[in-house]
């Protein structure tokens, strides 16, 4: 028996990364799938692999977030969980360079997305008296430094965004959450690059030891984070292990944003005590 026996869920930006793992998961958990992106080819293939849908879906575009939902309660009749997972790398520079247009495509696509789609999908959960919303944040939305302005400020305010609904709707058996992932190696990073995205995605795996160790000295748990590691906090929030959680923004960033491994800040102390010895000396 699956977690999420006879559900039906969407996942955005569900063409690859920590979306596609998580549509891949819920499948295996029992789930009936709606993957949404913006890849037709990507989109199509995963949905006849997990025997589910696609749906071509730009979500910094309300029409096409509308259609999405209607095309699962077409489909399906109901709508049980819905994750707003899609996003993009956001621009990077700093504020003195920042161009606004720029910014402003990052807040329709990380917050506008997220936005429309509790919008649309609380219509139909509003009706059924129940369902579960999880939006993917970011830990760059808590601790700054570590992605662009236009990102990072996004995510701050899904943080915040997924509270709201959550006090709203959890009087009427909806409960809306969010996770923070911290660094999780996907394409999204050579996709910011200019990569090419199926390249991107192809490739994303053989960075790990760089990864690795480009998180030395911040992530207490030495490894690369992945899409999985994502996809089963999602799987938890989906289902009724986490029936009680509502508000919450649940991290997962291998201990980054509780602080720097305990061997680093030894290291650092050593090194000082060191210093000041050499000082008396």
């Amino acid at each position: 028996m699956g977690t999420l026996d006879g559900k039906i869920a969407i996942v955005t930006g569900a063409t690859s990364g920590i979306g596609a793992r998580t549509a891949e998961l819920f499948a295996a958990e029992g789930a009936k799938v709606v993957i949404a992106g913006r890849r037709k080819d990507e989109g199509e293939a995963l949905a006849e692999r997990l025997r589910g849908s696609f749906v071509r879906t730009d979500v910094a575009v309300e029409a096409d977030v509308e259609a999405l939902i209607a095309h699962a309660v077409e489909r399906y009749d109901r709508l049980d969980i819905l994750v707003n997972s899609a996003g993009d790398p956001g621009p990077g520079g700093g504020i003195a360079e920042v161009d606004l247009a720029t910014f402003e495509r990052t807040f329709a696509v990380h917050l506008g997305g997220v936005l429309a789609g509790m919008k649309h999908a609380a219509r139909v959960m509003l009706r059924q008296g129940s369902g579960s919303i999880i939006n993917i944040a970011s830990t760059t939305g808590r601790l700054a430094g570590w992605s662009g302005l236009g990102y990072s400020a996004a995510k701050a305010a899904v943080i915040h965004l997924t509270r709201g609904a959550a006090v709203e709707l959890g009087e009427k058996g909806i409960r809306v959450n969010s996770i923070s992932p911290g660094p999780i190696l996907t394409g999204i990073f050579a996709k910011g690059a200019g990569m090419d995205p199926a390249q991107a995605d192809r490739t994303a795996a053989r960075l790990a030891d760089a990864f690795t160790a480009a998180l030395e000295n911040y992530q207490p748990i030495r490894r690369a984070g992945t899409p999985d590691d994502v996809a089963q906090a999602a799987l938890w929030l989906a289902g009724d292990a986490s029936a009680f959680v509502n508000g919450h923004d649940l991290i997962v960033d291998g201990g980054i944003s509780a602080g720097r491994p305990a061997s680093v800040a030894l290291a650092e102390r050593v090194g000082l005590a060191e210093a000041f010895a050499q000082l008396r000396n």
